[in-house]
C-alpha cells in the first residue's frame, strides 16, 4: 500500500456525543441516557484529542466533520463552536468542508439551530424515523409527527442541506403504507434521505422482546424485500436515486462524510466508542476507544489519549474493508485499487459468475453491484472473497 491510498477517499473527522434523552428500543449505538453532563470536561477532552491527532496526522486537508451520537443537538452551540475553531487551527480545511450535526426533533428549536449554524455547522441530519404517530410510539421516540415536521421546517430555515432518517419494515407495516409514507417524505422537498430497514439487534430492548416472542407482526423476508425494491423505485422516480444501500440523494447532495467511509478514506474518531482508520507512518491503523463515557474522559485526562487499541491493518484486511464498504455504493470500486491494496486481483471466475447472475457489472476499471446485487450484498461479497 502506498502512503497516499487514503486520498482516494479523503480525510474526515467524527466527533461522538454519547448522550440521549432516552434510549430507543431498537438502537445498538453507543448512547447513554443522561439529564446533565459536565460540558467543561467534555470540551477539554475533545480539544485535547484534536490536538493529539493533529500532531500525528500532520497538515493534511480535512474534508468533513460529523457530530454523531447519541444526540449531538443536545450539545451547547458554544461547545460546537469551540470544537470547530480548534479543528480549523489544527488542519487545513477544504473550502467546501462539510460539517454535519445529527439532531432529534425533540431537541430542535430555532435559537439553538441558529447557534449551530453560526458555529460552522452547514448540514443537519434529523432522526425522524417515522411519519406515523403510532409507529413513533412503538419505536420509543419522544416526538410525534407534528414535532418532526416543525423540526424539519426549523432546520430548513437555518441550513441549506438537511437530511432525515426513516425506518421501514416496521411492525404491521405493509408495502402500500410504506409507499404512502415515502411519498409524504419526498413531498417535504428534501435532497437526502437515509432509509433503513428495521433490524433486530441483540442486546437491545427489541432484541430481548424478540427473543421472548413478544415482538410480533414483523414483516417476513419477502415483504421486507418488497419494501426495499419499492424504496429504490419510488426514490429514483422522485430524483433521489440510491447512491448507497440505504441512502438516497439528488446528485451533489450525497453525504460527503459518509462517502469517506465507503470510499475507504482516512477518518479520525473522537469520543467514547468512536473508531478510526488512519494512515500513519506508511501504515493504515484501526483505532478503537472505550465505550463508557466516564472511561473515555478518564483516559484522556490521565493518559493524554482516548484510544484503547491501535491495530495495523494487513493488505488483506485493507482490501477486504475496501470491498465491503465500496460495493455498498452505486459507483462501486476500482479493481486497480483493490489489487494494489491486496497485492493480487479479485478472482476473475467469481466475477464472471456474479455477472452472469446479473448481481454485478463491470465498466472498465469499475466493479459495482446491480440494484439486485446490493439487495443481496452479503452473498455477493462472500462469492468475491472466496478462493
Amino acid at each position: 500500500m502506498t502512503a497516499e491510498d487514503w486520498q482516494a477517499g479523503g480525510f474526515g473527522l467524527y466527533i461522538h456525543w454519547p448522550f440521549c434523552l432516552a434510549k430507543c428500543p431498537y438502537c445498538d449505538f453507543n448512547s447513554h441516557v443522561a439529564a446533565t453532563f459536565d460540558t467543561a470536561a467534555w470540551k477539554s477532552a475533545y480539544l485535547s484529542e484534536i490536538q493529539r491527532i493533529g500532531q500525528e496526522t500532520g497538515p493534511r486537508t480535512l474534508n468533513t466533520v460529523f457530530f454523531g451520537g447519541g444526540t449531538p443537538s443536545l450539545m451547547d452551540p458554544d461547545l460546537v463552536a469551540a470544537i470547530l475553531q480548534a479543528i480549523r487551527k489544527t488542519w487545513p480545511c477544504a473550502n467546501d468542508m462539510e460539517v454535519t450535526l445529527e439532531a432529534n426533533p425533540t431537541s430542535v428549536e430555532a435559537g439553538r439551530f441558529a447557534g449551530f449554524r453560526d458555529a460552522g455547522v452547514n448540514r443537519v441530519s434529523l432522526g425522524v424515523q417515522a411519519l406515523n404517530d403510532a409507529d413513533l410510539r412503538r419505536l420509543g421516540r419522544l416526538h410525534d409527527t407534528a414535532e418532526a415536521r416543525a423540526a424539519f421546517d426549523i432546520a430548513r430555515a437555518a441550513f441549506d442541506r438537511v437530511s432525515f432518517d426513516l425506518i421501514y419494515a416496521r411492525q404491521g407495516q405493509t408495502p402500500e403504507e410504506w409507499r404512502a409514507e415515502l411519498d409524504e417524505a419526498l413531498a417535504m422537498a428534501v435532497d437526502h434521505l437515509s432509509l433503513y430497514q428495521l433490524t433486530i439487534e441483540p442486546g437491545t430492548a427489541f432484541g430481548d422482546r424478540h427473543a421472548r416472542g413478544l415482538l410480533r407482526d414483523l414483516p417476513d423476508d419477502d415483504r421486507a424485500a418488497d419494501m426495499y425494491a419499492l424504496t429504490q423505485e419510488v426514490c429514483a422516480k422522485a430524483g433521489l436515486p440510491a447512491y448507497e444501500v440505504s441512502n438516497h440523494a439528488r446528485p451533489g447532495a450525497e453525504s460527503r462524510h459518509n462517502l469517506i467511509y465507503w470510499r475507504y478514506g482516512d477518518y479520525a474518531g473522537i469520543g467514547p466508542g468512536a473508531h478510526g482508520r488512519l494512515t500513519l507512518g506508511r501504515r493504515r491503523w484501526a483505532i478503537e476507544t472505550p465505550l463508557s463515557p466516564s472511561d473515555w474522559l478518564a483516559r484522556v485526562s490521565q493518559r493524554g489519549t482516548g484510544e484503547t487499541e491501535r491495530t495495523p491493518l494487513s493488505p488483506a484486511d485493507q482490501s477486504t474493508e475496501y470491498l465491503l464498504m465500496g460495493l455498498r455504493l452505486a459507483e462501486g470500486i476500482s479493481l486497480t485499487r483493490y489489487a494494489r491494496l491486496a497485492g493480487a486481483p479479485l478472482n476473475r471466475n467469481n466475477i464472471n459468475a456474479l455477472k452472469d447472475m446479473n448481481l454485478i457489472v463491470q465498466d472498465g476499471d469499475r466493479l459495482r453491484a446491480t440494484t439486485t446485487g446490493r439487495a443481496l450484498l452479503n452473498s455477493v461479497l462472500r462469492e468475491l472473497l472466496s478462493g
